[in-house]
């Protein structure tokens, strides 16, 4: 999960596994495009915590991906400036 969501320009994301596994973690903007790659390597069980300081983007509508043992899911993030 993602918080907080609205963000402003910094949001905190918390993910967990139940065994080592590859991680994949993308943003991508409203067009689809991939802005951010914030894992792309193996992980060990447990949770884990990263950053996206999006500063640099402009306000609006972004996309996390999270890959992991072929299972993907999305969540919707809101930049607000």
């Amino acid at each position: 999960s993602a918080y907080p969501n609205p963000f402003n320009p910094v949001v905190n994301i918390i993910f967990g596994i139940q065994q080592d596994a590859f991680v994949q973690i993308a943003i991508y903007n409203i067009s689809g495009r991939e802005i951010a790659m914030l894992a792309n390597g193996d992980y060990l069980s447990g949770y884990h915590s990263l950053r996206w300081d999006a500063n640099s983007q402009s306000s609006g509508l972004y996309f996390m991906t999270i890959i992991s043992d072929g299972i993907s899911r999305t969540q919707k993030l809101m930049l607000m400036k």
